[in-house]
C-alpha cells in the first residue's frame, strides 16, 4: 500500500507539474503586466473595503478564511522539510513560485468570482463552477470537485492534526491521541457552525496568529542581524548551484521549494477560489486582488520568518541524496516542527519548543477549518439541487474522523497523503484557468477601466464584459446605466 501511495505521489508531482506552476504563473504575469507588483497598494486599501452580508463573508473574512487554509502546518514544517531534502536554496523557489503564483491567484480568485453562484441561501464557487460555466464541461467540473473532496476531506486534514499532536508531544508530553481528542472536539464547535461561524472565528483568530509568529522570528532576527548578510547569499548561491556543500542538488532544491511552497500559499492550486467566492463585493476583479496578497502574506513573511529563523541559527540538517547528510547540525533529529522549535529555543532558552507548539496549533487548526469550507463547498456543488442539512452533517463527521486518524499517522504518511491531495488539484486547476484565462482577463481590463474613469468603487456586469453564463451578475449586478455612473 505504501509503494502505491508512493508511486503515485512521484507521478503528480514529476518535474512536468513544476515546470507547469511555474509557466501559468509566468505567463499570467506577463499577460496582467505584472499585477502583482502594479496593485499591491491597491490591494491592502481593498482589504478592509467591504461588509458581510446573509449570503457572503467581507473581502477580509474570506481572505481570513483563504489565509486560515494557507498558513499551516506547509509555514513551519513544510518549510524545514524543504531546507532538509533541497538545502537553503529551497527558500528561493519558494519565493518565485510566490511572485508569479500571486498572478495565477487572481485570476483563479477572480473566476471564482465571476462564476459563483447562491446556493441555499450562501455564496457558493470555485473551480467546479467555472470549469461547468465557463468551459461548459460538467465531467471536468464533476472531476475536480470529486478530487477536492478526496483531497480536503481525506488526504490533506492528516498533515495538521499529525503536526499539531507531534508538536505537542515535543513541548508539552501529551499523547497523540489526548491531542487528537482535544483538536476533534473545538473543531466541530466550530464547523457546525457554518461557514459564517468559520468566517467570523477566522476573522479573529488568523491576524493574532500571524502577528505573533512575525513578531517572535523578528526577535530572532535582531540577535543574530548580522548574519543576515550571508543568510541571504547562501540562498542564493544554493539556488543556482554556486555554494560548494549544496551545489550538487539544485534539482531538489527547486522541486522542493515549488512543492512545498505551493503547499503552503495554495496559488493554482484552486482552494482559495472557494474562499474567494463566498466574498461580498461589486467586480470579481476587486476580490482577485485581494486574494493575490495571500499568496504574499503566506510565503513571503510567514515562510520567510520561519526560513530565517532556522537557517540563521543554523538548526538544521541536510539530506544527501546518496546517502547521509550534506550538513548534519541536530545528529538524530528528524526534519519538522523540531527545527523551528530549536530555533526559537536558541534565543529564547525554554521558550521555543511550547511557542511553536501553540504557533503550530492555531496554524494548523485554522486551516483544517478551511479544508471543511472547501470539502463542503465542493459536495454542494455535486448536490447542489438536493441540498439537505444532514448531508453536511454527515460529511462534518467523517472529516472530525479524518482528523482525529491524522494524529496516529506516520510523519512520512500524513505528507505523502498531502502531496498527493495538492497534486491532484494542481493539475485539474491550473489547466482550467489557462483554459479561462480570456474573461479573467478581461475582467481585469473592465476594473482598471472603470479605474481610470474616475470610478471609486467599479461595479461589473456580465453582459457588458462578453461573458455567458455568469447568472449571478446577471441577476445581482449593476444595470449599464448604474456602472456608468448615469
Amino acid at each position: 500500500m505504501e509503494k502505491l501511495i508512493n508511486g503515485l505521489n512521484d507521478l503528480l508531482w514529476s518535474p512536468a507539474l513544476m515546470w507547469l506552476c511555474l509557466g501559468t504563473g509566468l505567463y499570467f504575469t506577463v499577460r496582467t503586466r505584472f499585477l502583482q507588483v502594479r496593485h499591491l497598494p491597491r490591494m491592502l486599501r481593498l482589504l478592509l473595503g467591504t461588509k458581510s452580508s446573509e449570503r457572503g463573508v467581507s473581502s477580509f473574512q474570506a481572505v481570513s478564511l483563504a489565509i486560515s487554509g494557507c498558513v499551516g502546518t506547509g509555514n513551519i514544517a513544510g518549510v524545514a522539510t524543504a531546507i532538509a531534502m533541497g538545502g537553503p536554496g529551497a527558500v528561493f523557489w519558494m519565493w518565485a513560485i510566490a511572485f508569479v503564483g500571486a498572478s495565477s491567484a487572481f485570476i483563479e480568485g477572480t473566476l471564482a468570482q465571476i462564476y459563483k453562484e447562491e446556493i441555499g441561501g450562501r455564496y457558493r464557487g470555485g473551480p467546479a463552477y467555472y470549469i461547468e460555466r465557463g468551459l461548459k464541461m460538467k465531467w471536468y467540473a464533476v472531476t475536480f470537485a470529486i478530487a477536492t473532496v478526496l483531497a480536503t476531506g481525506f488526504f490533506l486534514p492528516g498533515v495538521q492534526s499529525h503536526s499539531i499532536a507531534v508538536a505537542a508531544q515535543n513541548a508539552f508530553n501529551v499523547p497523540p491521541v489526548a491531542s487528537g481528542v482535544f483538536v476533534v472536539v473545538v473543531l466541530g464547535l466550530i464547523i457546525f457552525g457554518g461557514v459564517t461561524r468559520l468566517g467570523k472565528v477566522a476573522e479573529m483568530v488568523v491576524p493574532f496568529m500571524a502577528i505573533g509568529y512575525l513578531l517572535t522570528a523578528a526577535a530572532v532576527v535582531v540577535v543574530h542581524f548580522r548574519e543576515v548578510p550571508a543568510v541571504v547569499a547562501l540562498i542564493f548561491r544554493s539556488a543556482f548551484g554556486a555554494d560548494a556543500a549544496f551545489g550538487g542538488i539544485v534539482g531538489l532544491a527547486m522541486s522542493w521549494g515549488i512543492k512545498r511552497g505551493i503547499f503552503s500559499n495554495e496559488a493554482g492550486q484552486g482552494t482559495t477560489p472557494m474562499a474567494a467566492a463566498a466574498a461580498e463585493v461589486k467586480h470579481p476583479a476587486r476580490q482577485g486582488l485581494v486574494q493575490s496578497f495571500v499568496v504574499y502574506l503566506d510565503t513571503w513573511l510567514i515562510c520567510s520568518a520561519t526560513a530565517f529563523m532556522i537557517l540563521l541559527t543554523g538548526k538544521y540538517n541536510v539530506v544527501n541524496p546518496a546517502g547521509g547528510f550534506l550538513r548534519e547540525n541536530l545528529p538524530g533529529v528528524a526534519y519538522g516542527p523540531a527545527f523551528t522549535q530549536l530555533a526559537v529555543d536558541s534565543v529564547h532558552s525554554g521558550f521555543g519548543p511550547a511557542f511553536v507548539a501553540l504557533a503550530l496549533f492555531f496554524f494548523a487548526f485554522t486551516t483544517l477549518m478551511a479544508y471543511y469550507y472547501y470539502a463542503e463547498t465542493c459536495v454542494a456543488y455535486l448536490r447542489r439541487h438536493a441540498v439537505s442539512p444532514r448531508l453536511f452533517n454527515v460529511l462534518r463527521v467523517i472529516f472530525l474522523v479524518v482528523v482525529f486518524y491524522g494524529t496516529l499517522r506516520s510523519t512520512d504518511l500524513a505528507w505523502t497523503m498531502g502531496d498527493i491531495g495538492v497534486g491532484l488539484m494542481a493539475w485539474l486547476n491550473l489547466i482550467a484557468i489557462l483554459l479561462l484565462s480570456k474573461p479573467a482577463l478581461a475582467c481585469l481590463r473592465d476594473y482598471e477601466a472603470q479605474l481610470r474613469q474616475g470610478r471609486a468603487e467599479p461595479v461589473y456586469v456580465a453582459a457588458s464584459a462578453g461573458v455567458a453564463n455568469a447568472t449571478f451578475w446577471k441577476a445581482e449586478g449593476a444595470s449599464e446605466g448604474e456602472r456608468r455612473g448615469t
